[in-house]
């Protein structure tokens, strides 16, 4: 299953803690993409926050993934997951009128 995982940071966060911890989060985020769970990582143009696609078995698996980063371990960021189905409109285009 496709998910796609919405960075948010925490109210507590500082740039201290990011700081801290980025070498640690950009090793850890490499062995999901390897392992193949992160399958994209983007930030958003808006504001430095991350947008993540996994691919997982489950909502749960997801979580549990991301929560072996080092800024969800140290609460610096969590994730709002949202579970993908493929697109079924096309078929529209195919209805006999």
């Amino acid at each position: 299953m496709k998910i796609l995982a919405l960075e948010h940071e925490l109210p507590t966060t500082t740039a201290e803690g990011f700081q801290k911890y980025a070498k640690d989060e950009a090793r850890q985020v490499w062995a999901l993409v390897k392992a193949g769970v992160i399958r994209e990582t983007n930030f958003r143009a808006d504001r430095s926050e991350a947008i993540l696609v996994l691919e997982c078995q489950t909502v749960e698996e997801a979580r549990e993934a991301l929560s072996t980063l080092p800024y969800v371990e140290n609460q610096l960021i969590t994730f709002e997951l949202i579970p993908l189905k493929a697109y079924t409109g096309y078929e529209r285009l195919f209805e006999k009128i």
